[in-house]
């Protein structure tokens, strides 16, 4: 690559706009380990001045009909497929995971889209008739205003796309905050929805850091914020948001628990695990970290699991057949290994090591293979903290009771799965477990687009999930009218309204 790297902007009032602020930041391929693209960081007054933009455009679309919004939805559905190859494509030249699980990631993401399609049903109203003499009552859902998404580096096209479709199809203008390590993803759908005939500034991208994150929790103009990323940021996030004012949910870190009890397959467990685990190269907040061993399932499930690492291909993301590719930067990379030599230190048994592999011909890339630790316990940081890489550790327990604890006991309280072949048991997991997400027998149980996704504990901040029902709760405002037209006047009443 010869001359100056291509410089990534915003996208502001309908088309890409380059940053003033003179600061930068670079976006890395991780399968080469190089900068190959620049990304523009915005100032304060950058960031305002988009904010600024989506509220000029807010009188015109929440007034626009439900159903003329939903045609552009419709539009955008169609475009997104059309260009998933392209857009995958972005996502693993910027992220590193393979492309079959970009394809998915962006499949998934256009779910959401296609949930945001029927948004004339989910924002109908109630109607009660005669709740008095002559007095009728309904409801009714309207837009919160201008609303912002902060979102994370390890699902670009995603995790956006839990929020700004159904934000964009409830009336509001949306200003997205992506991870300045890939944002070329929301860059290029935020110009496929302006093709599919939204508005200019309903959906605006301002890249950038903490400057521009600050000023979007703090500045008057934003209504409602949406961020997914680390428990502390989301504390943070919270906090500031709602003490500005301003509606806030806001996702979490995670340490997601697979139980598996003594009459699961071992074979099957273990290829579960494999790609739960390891898939993205661990870089998700619902892939699972902790497996935990019930009874004498441990020694099985170790022996199977060695089996299964040693069949992942690590590979760059565009080659045939990888399984998990790199990690997303050298000092997330570095951040990973740093966690592997701690749980060494701390006494866990390491039983598979992947700290040295190497890719061949791509040695800069930020590569490194399957890690797996056994005889944890909950007080090891390996345990406690989240990792975000390809680490999964192994803690035994004696009986269900003491993994129903062990989950109880931790911060996070994401997702988590059991492997078991009996019903009765499953059922008491699901019932007891302290977890938003459970799977029974399904490793990554994140919900389809028409339920709602999010956690328990420090996992979520805020009452409210993201997508289905709640992501349509969370970006309107509810309304209750109740009227009566008399026929003459009856003069003042001075007590409590009642039914009459």
């Amino acid at each position: 690559m010869t001359g100056k790297p291509e410089q990534l902007g915003h996208y502001i009032g309908g088309r890409r706009v380059a940053g003033a602020s003179g600061r930068t930041a670079p976006v890395f391929n991780p399968a080469l380990g190089v900068a190959t693209t620049q990304v523009a960081l915005a100032s304060a007054n950058e960031t305002r001045s988009v904010i600024a933009n989506a509220r000029a455009a807010l009188p015109e679309w929440s007034d626009t009909p439900a159903l003329r919004r939903a045609r552009v939805l419709f539009r955008f559905r169609d475009l997104i497929e059309q260009h998933t190859d392209e857009i995958a494509g972005i996502l693993t030249r910027e992220h590193g995971k393979v492309l079959a699980d970009a394809r998915g990631e962006v499949t998934r993401g256009l779910e959401i889209v296609e949930f945001a399609c029927g948004i004339p049903q989910l924002l109908k109203g109630e109607y009660s008739d005669a709740i008095g003499r002559g007095i009728d009552s309904w409801s009714l859902r309207q837009p919160v205003g201008v609303c912002a998404g902060i979102t994370p580096f390890n699902f670009p096209a995603m995790v956006p796309m839990w929020m700004f479709p159904i934000a964009i199809a409830c009336g509001n203008t949306f200003v997205l905050k992506p991870s300045e390590k890939d944002p070329g993803c929301p860059l290029r759908l935020a110009e496929l929805l302006t093709e599919a005939g939204a508005p200019p500034g309903v959906l605006n991208v301002v890249n950038g850091d903490r400057e521009a994150v600050d000023t979007l929790l703090t500045d008057p103009g934003v209504d409602a914020i949406s961020f997914v990323g680390s428990t502390p940021v989301a504390e943070h996030v919270f906090r500031t948001g709602s003490n500005h004012g301003k509606r806030v949910q806001a996702l979490g870190g995670a340490k997601n628990h697979m139980v598996v009890m003594p009459d699961a397959d071992p074979a099957g467990a273990a290829h579960a695990l494999a790609g739960a685990a390891y898939g993205s190269a661990g870089e998700r907040c619902m892939a699972i970290s902790v497996a935990v061993a019930v009874g004498d399932a441990g020694d099985r499930l170790v022996e199977a699991l060695k089996k299964e690492l040693a069949a992942i291909r690590v590979l760059p993301g565009t080659a045939e057949g990888a399984d998990m590719g790199p990690l997303v930067t050298r000092e997330h990379l570095d951040r990973v290994l740093g966690y592997v030599a701690t749980g060494v230190q701390e006494g866990a048994k390491l039983v598979v090591d992947g700290r040295k592999m190497t890719v061949a011909g791509h040695e800069r890339g930020f590569f490194m293979g399957p890690v797996l630790f056994d005889a944890v316990t909950p007080s090891m940081r390996i345990y406690r903290e989240e990792i975000f890489g390809p680490v999964l550790v192994i803690v035994r327990v004696p009986d269900l009771d003491a993994a129903l604890e062990l989950v109880a006991g931790h911060e996070y309280g994401n997702g988590t799965a059991i492997f078991t072949r009996d019903g009765g048991t499953a059922r008491e997991f699901c019932r007891r477990v302290s977890a938003g997400m459970v799977g029974v027998n399904v490793p990554i149980p994140v919900p389809m687009a028409f339920h709602s996704f999010g956690g328990w504990k420090r996992s979520l901040f805020g009452p409210l999930h993201m997508h289905g029902p709640d992501g349509v709760r969370f970006y309107t405002r509810l309304k209750t009218v109740t009227a009566r037209w008399p026929t003459g006047s009856k003069g003042a009443e001075f007590t409590m309204p009642t039914m009459k």
